[in-house]
């Protein structure tokens, strides 16, 4: 699986007095898409708690390039950069009209829902590893 794309609207909810998307905004949108990406491949947060497992966010490493309003119709953009038996790194982007306005580094692992981490489940680094 390359890219995937999951469209977001912004709402009065998502925005600042400046009428721009709040910075905090920014992090919901990404983690929907994280999510959106991970059903599109057949990975559902419910079976794997079901399997004592959860993903937490390791490290993010964001930049804001411009500015969302409100009534905009964005793209979250994820997609794999590198995946080890213990974490899932990902590019993911924010678009308006192919204009990126957010990227975003984002480091993954996997955690037992007990506490502790846990390798990544073998159907997932099989998934999402490069094919060669």
């Amino acid at each position: 699986m390359s890219e995937h794309d999951f469209p977001v609207r912004v709402y009065y909810e998502d925005t600042d007095f400046s009428g721009n998307v709040y910075h905090a905004a920014y992090l919901q949108f990404l983690e929907r898409g994280r999510t959106e990406w991970l059903r599109q491949a057949g990975i559902h947060h419910g079976e794997l708690a079901r399997q004592g497992i959860a993903f937490a966010v390791r490290s993010m490493e964001i930049q804001f390039d411009g500015a969302a309003h409100i009534d905009d119709l964005l793209t979250v953009r994820t997609a794999v950069t590198a995946i080890t038996g213990a974490r899932l790194v990902l590019s993911q982007q924010v678009l308006r009209s192919g204009d990126v306005l957010t990227r975003a580094g984002v480091t993954i692992v996997a955690i037992r829902t007990t506490g502790g981490a846990v390798r990544l489940p073998r159907a997932i680094i099989d998934r999402f590893a490069p094919q060669g």
